[in-house]
Formats: structure tokens, sequence, C-alpha cells
């Protein structure tokens, strides 16, 4: 460890904190393949300090008025909109990815904080009057305690967003542990949280590895559990979660299948393909990475892609350049790698980004947006989540076997079409069993005020992430029957209670 480079502190009880634990990891700036920073890795008792802080604040947090929660956020939410370039640096630092794909992420990121501030309308209880004979019955929406939320490398601002907005907003106080690999982005959002005016102790920032995670999985005063993944982890998370008795929302990975039908746009399905296939590295769940295209469609759109592919430049995020390095030297490797399995099980290399020039240090974790053609469904350049910058085309003959393709995939978190064919369409969001839909739009991320989450092995548990679902996943419903007897009444009846 080189002990000149900055030491990363978590984050509790409003400042940073060394903790127990003397193990680190390395930060890298991935443009220059370099290790930038280090950051404390938590032991067991790290976690159990932070929650015992979160715990003793939970106990004037969730009696605090709905007025002072939504106060904060509102203070929260115009910090953050001031100063989202400083934030917008420290991801294009340490994830890599271009200044503007940074900002978009974080303008994600603020439509939920915006939807939090929204939130008094929403855990607004119900009042049934006189039930029975003056008998009330009246609900209100609750927060847990303290809840815990592991995000992903990925989007290291945009993801923690989804979860501790809204659980703050309900009155909860949070752990966060936010990936080893990117992981300044979440201290810098708690201090801004401080300058916002919440109490130190509602949201803590802990770093670490596995030891960590499975600290806050296994926690007893840990009551829910936010994660976001990959599909082994999300499903160990809601396993080990919900043994321990906790509410688990796991979210994991995809393949996601964009349908090309003979009458749709080719140039606005080339735009959409390499925009969603090669933006962020294709480093994202929600990442466009197989089209499926009609025969009669494939070599035209493939030309269209290849003509596009060729004008992005790839560099360092903060040089004007479309696409940045992978998260480490280890995962580009690997992405690398399934170019040559694709190629040995039969596929076409179209665009190899493998040695691409760019516009960086030479030791960055460097590769150009791949498009591989003809790929057989049995190759694990299909079936695995790649997570970077190679889009596959597969060819099918029709609607009824692209449909079949994506529904016979164990994943389900997102997949578009694209035709002029409103009757397609239509029974194409009917059909396929994906969470998210896209009908000529190749990302299909809901707004805040809907819900983001897939079906099959890219979800684990009940509740989506964020929108009304997020609201009832950080809060749970008390149903109360009162009755105030009137002066006058009087005896006994040992009876069955009865409706009058």
């Amino acid at each position: 460890m080189n002990t000149d480079l900055p030491v990363l502190d978590h984050w509790i009880d409003g400042a940073p904190s060394a903790g127990s634990s003397d193990r680190m990891g390395d930060v890298y700036d991935p443009a220059r393949g370099v290790v930038q920073r280090h950051v404390r890795l938590a032991s067991a008792a790290d976690v159990d300090a932070a929650v015992g802080v979160a715990r003793k604040a939970y106990s004037s947090w969730g009696q605090a008025s709905i007025a002072k929660r939504q106060s904060v956020m509102f203070a929260f939410r115009e910090l953050l909109a001031s100063r989202q370039g400083e934030l917008a640096e420290i991801l294009t630092s340490e994830h890599g990815k271009v200044l503007s794909d940074a900002a978009g992420e974080i303008a994600r990121g603020l439509e939920v904080v915006e939807f939090a501030c929204s939130l008094p309308h929403l855990i607004k209880g119900s009042v049934s009057e006189n039930v029975s004979t003056d008998v009330d019955v009246f609900s209100v929406k609750q927060p847990l305690g303290v809840v815990g939320v592991i995000s992903p490398f990925n989007f290291p601002a945009m993801v923690p967003m989804w979860f501790f907005p809204i659980a703050i907003a309900t009155g909860n106080c949070v752990i966060l542990k936010p990936s080893e690999k990117d992981p300044s982005a979440a201290n810098w959002m708690a201090a801004l949280m401080t300058e916002a005016g919440l109490p130190a102790g509602v949201f803590n920032v802990v770093h670490g590895d596995k030891e960590a995670v499975d600290a806050i999985l296994t926690h007893p005063d840990i009551a829910s559990i936010a994660f976001v993944g990959s599909t082994p982890i999300a499903r160990y998370v809601y396993e080990t979660g919900t043994a321990h008795g906790k509410r688990v929302q796991a979210l994991g990975g995809a393949k996601n299948h964009m349908l090309v039908l003979p009458d749709a746009d080719l140039d606005l399905v080339a735009d959409s393909a390499v925009n969603a296939g090669f933006g962020s590295a294709g480093e994202r769940c929600m990442a466009v990475s197989v089209v499926l295209a009609v025969d009669s469609v494939a070599d035209p759109l493939i030309e269209k892609i290849r003509e596009r592919m060729a004008t992005l430049k790839v560099g360092d995020g903060t040089r004007g350049c479309d696409m940045g390095p992978l998260i480490t030297r280890e995962h580009r490797d690997k992405v690398a790698s399934y170019v040559d399995v694709a190629a040995a099980d039969g596929a076409s290399v179209v665009v190899d980004g493998r040695g691409d020039e760019v516009d960086g240090e030479a030791d960055g974790f460097w590769m150009g947006p791949t498009l591989l053609d003809k790929v057989p469904t049995t190759s694990s350049a299909y079936t695995d989540e790649i997570f970077g910058p190679v889009l596959s085309v597969v060819r099918v003959s029709g609607y009824t076997e692209g449909l079949e393709l994506i529904n016979s995939g164990p994943y389900g978190n997102g997949s578009a079409i694209f035709t002029n064919d409103g009757g397609a369409a239509r029974r194409f969001q009917r059909e396929v069993e994906a969470g998210m839909v896209g009908i000529n739009v190749p990302i299909p991320v809901p707004v805040a005020y809907h819900s983001f989450g897939g079906w099959k092995a890219s979800l684990f548990g009940d509740a989506k992430a964020y929108g009304p679902h997020g609201v009832d996943f950080f809060t749970r419903e008390k149903a109360v029957t009162q009755r105030w007897l009137d002066p006058s009444h009087g005896g006994l009846n040992l009876g069955f209670p009865q409706h009058t």
C-alpha cells in the first residue's frame, strides 16, 4: 500500500470515521490504470458500531415531523442540483464514465430525490368511519427502523439515490455499503445530506467487501436490505437476508434484447443500438446487449450500426470522449475474452474493439465498442451477462422466434421492440416476460414516480426500486381500530363482538 495516497474513511454519525479495521482496498483511476486512493474495509465490529449509531438516531428521526423530513430533502435537492458538477467529476475519476454520462446519472438520481420531496402525500393513511357502531378504523405508514443499502460500482450515485432519499424521507436511518471500487460518491452525498440539515447518524456509509456485506445481511438490528448487483450475488443477498428475518429487495443482472421488425426505422434502430449498447461502456444492467434482427433487415442494419460505431471516440472521460474505460483491468480482460469465445463458436466479429486507439493513458482499462454478428444462442457470448461494450446480433425469422428467444432466457429485466406496427407493439408489451418494456425506446428505465425492476432472475423479492414500490418497501402499515365510548355506556357482554 502506498502510504502517500489519501485514505477514504467511513462516514458515521455525521463525520468521517476510521473505524477499527486496518484492512484497506485500492481505488483506481480506470483511465490511467493507477491507484489514486485507498478505502477502508469495515470489519463486522465497524458495521455494528454504525448500526448502533443509526439506532440511536432513529429514536428521534423516526419521530421527526413530516415537515422536518421534507425540509431536509428539499435542501438536499437544492444543494445537489447546484453542485452536481463536483459529483460528476468524482464519478468520472473513479468509475471512468465520461463526464456527460456522469451528469446523466446524477440527473436520474435527482429525479428520485424530487420524488422523495413529495412523500407527505404518498405516506398518508386511510380512514373508515363507523365500521361498526361508534367504531373507526384507520391505517398509518410507519418507518422500519435501520435499513441497509448495498449498491454496485456501475452507478455509484444514482443507485444509492434510488433508495436512501425515500428511506430517509419516510423516517428510517440508513447504512449504505457502496462498491469499494468507486466509493467516494457515497461520502460526498452523505456530507451533502449533513449540510442539508440531516441529523448525525441518520445516514451512515460503511465501506467494505464481503465481510461488511455479510455483517449487514445478518445484523439483528437491520430491518431491510436493498441491493443492486449481479444475479448470483442478488440471490445470495436475498436468501441470506430473508433467512435472518429481513425484508429484502435484490435487483440482479440482465441480458436485454432489442427485437427489430422489418418495418422499423433502421436509422432510429441503429442510433438506439449504439447508444444503448455502448453508453457507460456497456456497464449497466439496462444496456442492450442483443439485437434480434429479422433476417430481411439484418444486413443493412448491421452496416448502419458499423458506420455509427466508427464515429465513437474512446478515451479519458474528461477529454470530451464518447466512451470511457472499464472499471478494472480484470473486468476489461474478461469482457475482451468473449470476443474470442464468440468467434470460436461461429460468430462473425464485425467490429473488434480490442486494441482500439484511445485518447488516454496507455495503462487505462480500455476496450472499444465491439459488434458481433450471427452469434449462436448456445454461445456463452450470448447467454452470459458480459457487462461491457459488446453488442451481439442474432438473426431471427420474425416476431415469434424473437419473442421466444427473449422469453426462454433466465433474465427478465428490460426488453424493447422497434416497429411501426401498433398491433405488434401492443402484442409484444403484453407477451414479453420482462419487468420493463420499451417500444421504440431502447432503455426503458421508468421515471421516478413509477418503479424500477425486472422479472425472473433479474429481481429477488416482491418490491421494485423507488416509485410506489419504494415507499411501500421502506414503510410498514399499521391498522388501528378505535372506539371512544359514550359516557352513558355501560354493561358487560362476554359474547363474540357483533357488528350492529
